[in-house]
């Protein structure tokens, strides 16, 4: 495993507001730095609001005080990186090769692929379809959409492939060869399914709050620019991966980078550019059907615990209006059982979080999913049903992220025995009855639903009319989430 060799600077230093006045006042009028903090900080008043037309006043947001805060360091930063750009691409293993995101591709894989690509002399490829955050990003910063891995390798099937913003292979296109691999950029935990290689290759991974984070520090660590539109790019999924620097996982870093390519991009309104963007993610969400909402963002994790043995799948919704998506709840619940069934999960979850309020709320789509999660979760509280029984939405208050709020909480409960309740039911649940997967042919952007599935959720029982017909009419079938019946499958 090759270690990262690079320079390394000193720990982001925070600057106060009075300080950073204090450094304006000693601009010269012609200072270079025109975007940025420079820019956030115009109209300002009394060094902590922003002022509009008038007398109408606002308090600066998070990230902009954020930007202003680090004002001195990212212009020291700034005025350090030759504007020419230098030849230096460390580990030269990386160079020519591939540099691939994980499948359910996200802003942070498609810009950490194209970034790394710009770094190391590659090519940035993407593992799946992108979607609507992602390309609002690559339209603002005029980038074209990266080539599908798929066909890349079928241009260069020796080609090497660098993952980035991943290593498990539960997230990798299928078409990589593993073999292949020579190195990996990432800032997750390495847990289940992470990759297994024959021989080193190079790994840099760390706990920051974006992958993209990781690469534009590797540009200034080797006293490189990056180019305008890759710098643009880096600092969208820098906002989208740290909830605009508002996320649990947000670090000194993350904030340090937003600031420093702020102002390589000639970001005029950071604040204007971060809520763009999310408007731009939560607008698919209200054309999404509900399998698209429950497999979009579902990453599956693996224990083999001596009380607990199988997969566990979290699917996750980030908007800024959660009321739209919690309204579709009786579609949910029974997407989640049938995604369950389908690939033999032994728990799904999904959580869909107010990136706004950053607030969450979690279906539980069984009684296994609601004991884990009770166990798990002690400080939520079950918000319909009386939990024990028939809850079906759980209310996590501020947690908000995958990586650091839901799925370490969960890998702790089991890995300290919880197994599940003796008396959760079995489900009447039969893989006939899940219907099938269809792309609508009216739809633009071929939304995908499920047509013919018996499924219907209440709390306790429903009757339906089931479709077949016989000799004496219509027949009355119980749909029974806590009974059990022919082929059962335990939910």
């Amino acid at each position: 495993m090759s270690s990262n060799t690079t320079k390394r600077t000193n720990s982001p230093t925070k600057t106060t507001v009075e300080e950073v006045s204090s450094s304006k006042r000693r601009r010269h009028q012609d200072h270079p730095h025109m975007a940025g903090a420079k820019a956030a900080k115009e109209l300002s008043v009394n060094g902590h609001e922003k002022r509009y037309d008038g007398e109408l006043r606002r308090k600066y947001t998070e990230v902009e005080n954020q930007v202003i805060s680090h004002e001195t360091e990212a212009e020291r930063i700034v005025d350090s990186l030759p504007v020419h750009e230098v030849e230096l691409y460390l580990p030269t293993s990386l160079k020519n090769v591939l540099f691939c995101g994980h499948l359910v591709t996200d802003l942070d894989s498609i810009a950490g692929a194209i970034g790394a690509a710009a770094f190391y002399g590659g090519v940035a490829a993407r593992a799946s379809p992108v979607n609507s955050e992602t390309q609002f990003a690559l339209d603002y910063w005029k980038v074209d959409t990266p080539v599908p891995i798929e066909e890349l390798l079928n241009e260069r099937p020796d080609a090497g492939v660098c993952l980035v913003d991943h290593q498990q292979t539960s997230q990798m296109n299928p078409a990589i060869p593993v073999d292949q691999i020579v190195g990996v950029i990432d800032h997750h935990a390495l847990q289940s399914k992470t990759i297994v290689t024959d021989k080193p290759i190079y790994i840099d991974i760390r706990p920051w709050g974006s992958m993209s984070t990781i690469v534009g520090h590797t540009f200034l660590t080797h006293s490189r620019r990056p180019p305008k539109p890759v710098a643009g790019m880096l600092l969208c999924a820098i906002l989208s991966d740290t909830l605009n620097l508002q996320g649990p996982t947000t670090t000194e870093w993350d904030r340090l980078m937003v600031a420093v390519l702020a102002d390589i991009a000639g970001v005029d309104d950071i604040q204007k550019l971060a809520s763009d963007q999310f408007k731009a993610k939560s607008r698919e969400l209200a054309n999404l059907s509900a399998v698209n909402l429950v497999n979009g963002d579902q990453k599956t994790f693996s224990f083999n615990e001596e009380q607990f043995q199988g997969e566990i799948g979290f699917a996750v919704v980030e908007t800024t209006d959660d009321d739209a998506i919690l309204n579709r709840i009786d579609e949910l619940l029974p997407e989640l059982v049938a995604c369950k069934r389908e690939k033999g999960l032994q728990a799904i979850f999904l959580a869909v979080v107010n990136i706004v309020q950053l607030h969450s709320k979690l279906l539980l789509c069984g009684p296994t999913e609601r004991a884990l999660a009770q166990a798990a979760f002690t400080d939520g509280t079950i918000l319909n049903g009386s939990g024990g029984d028939g809850g079906t939405l759980m209310d996590l208050k501020s947690r908000v992220s995958r990586k650091k709020d839901y799925i370490p909480v969960l890998t702790r409960t089991i890995k300290n025995g919880w197994k599940r309740p003796l008396d959760r039911g079995l489900s009447t649940v039969d893989i006939s009855e899940l219907g099938a997967l269809q792309v609508d042919p009216n739809d633009p952007h071929g939304k995908i639903t499920r047509v013919g599935c018996k499924l219907l959720h209440h709390r306790s029982t429903t009757t339906t009319t089931d479709n077949k017909h016989d000799d004496d009419g219509d027949e009355e079938k119980k749909m029974e989430f806590e009974d059990q019946e022919e082929n059962p499958f335990t939910i």
